[in-house]
């Protein structure tokens, strides 16, 4: 459980502001390092048949304009691809949610890979749902986006898609739970919640813990 569990701290999160094509945006960042080199990376999130291995059939037009499917997961557009340093894309949940996603990846001190992926969304959709319906909804956004990151370290190790899923439930319970805590925190930080408010959403966060490998969906 150790090796899994201690990936929770490998991760830098925040919640800031960041634009989006159509103006602010919030931006959720989520920053780690892995083992293996920038090209590798690159490949595992850009080549269909490696995508497959470890978050989802993935479809589409792969080339900048062109439009894909993440089976199960979103629909969206390629806007940016600078091989192998920036990958954007739309996100999107539907026609009246469009997000976008934005993967950098820069060499380590280590020869490793650090990897930044940014989830934005307008700003004034995402400040009036946690105004009225609180920050459950960005930490499970994030916790999300954690899962996805963990599938990725394992399949760079070796590990394909259904081997991951056969890691034992309370382990991937206990990371979701840690998770929400360090998302519930860079919530905080972002909105000013209170800390009180803050412990009753992941509270009741624990009783309802995503599909670990159901990642970036809402």
């Amino acid at each position: 459980m150790r090796d899994v569990l201690d990936q929770i701290d490998a991760a830098h999160r925040e919640i800031s502001a960041y634009p989006v094509t159509a103006g602010e945006g919030r931006s959720l960042l989520l920053r780690r390092t892995y083992d293996a080199s920038a090209d590798d990376v690159w490949n595992a999130c850009t080549d269909p048949a490696r995508i497959s291995r470890w978050l989802a059939p993935v479809s589409g037009d792969l080339r900048i304009g062109g439009a894909f499917r993440i089976e199960g997961r979103a629909t969206g557009e390629i806007l940016r691809c600078d091989k192998p340093r920036l990958l954007k894309v739309t996100w999107e949940y539907g026609q009246e949610s469009v997000t976008e996603v934005e993967v950098s990846l820069s060499k380590d001190a280590r020869g490793g890979t650090l990897f930044e992926l940014r989830h934005a969304s307008p700003a004034e959709i995402v400040d009036e749902l946690v105004r009225t319906q609180g920050p459950a909804g960005a930490i499970m956004n994030g916790a999300s986006w954690d899962l996805v990151l963990l599938g990725l370290d394992g399949f760079l190790r070796g590990e394909d898609l259904d081997t991951a899923k056969r890691k034992d439930a309370l382990q991937m319970r206990e990371f979701t739970i840690r998770s929400y805590r360090a998302w519930g925190a860079a919530s905080q930080a972002a909105w000013e919640i209170s800390t009180d408010r803050i412990a009753t959403v992941i509270e009741g966060l624990q009783h309802v813990a995503p599909d670990p490998w159901r990642g970036g969906e809402r």
